[in-house]
């Protein structure tokens, strides 16, 4: 009779099997949140290096089309330009011959032009040498004065030496 009345263990096994129903659930709790942001995180990431190889794509395209005008910009700058150009009427030639004379007398005075705008900064330092210049002359045009007078006396002291 003891042992009929002593049916604990059912009782403590349903027990232990809630708590250990409890536990697996306190870790799936803690677990789920860890898989969820690593599924969250791997899917951005896939989603960024798709958005990543979609630009490399666009920039790879990009670049392809660069070179491809690069290639046909190289060829047509190889070609002679005179296979391409326009025929000339007879009647015209004169007047191209002309107009290339004055485009190259234009281009001269352009040029010359152009040095007497690029020379304008420079005006005051070129002023301040002409100056300067100007009174070194000065200064030499008096020595040269006074060397002039030394040389006439001394040519009337030699007459009067050759005279006396």
């Amino acid at each position: 009779t003891l042992d009929l009345t002593c049916r604990r263990t059912p009782c403590f096994a349903k027990f232990s099997e809630m708590e250990e129903m409890v536990n697996m659930e306190a870790e799936i709790n803690e677990v789920q949140p860890l898989l969820l942001s690593m599924t969250i995180g791997s899917t951005l990431q896939f989603y960024f290096v798709g958005k990543k190889c979609e630009i490399l794509q666009d920039m790879n395209r990009h670049l392809e089309a660069i070179l491809k005008e690069k290639r046909a910009l190289r060829k047509r700058l190889i070609k002679h330009r005179c296979q391409e150009s326009l025929p000339i009427e007879a009647t015209f030639h004169k007047c191209i011959v002309e107009l290339l004379t004055e485009a190259v007398t234009f281009i001269e005075k352009l040029e010359g032009h152009l040095q007497s705008v690029r020379s304008i900064p420079q005006i005051p330092h070129m002023m301040n040498n002409m100056d300067t210049t100007l009174s070194k002359t000065e200064a030499l045009l008096i020595e040269l004065e006074e060397l002039t007078e030394q040389i006439l006396k001394w040519e009337e002291l030699q007459k009067e030496m050759y005279a006396n």
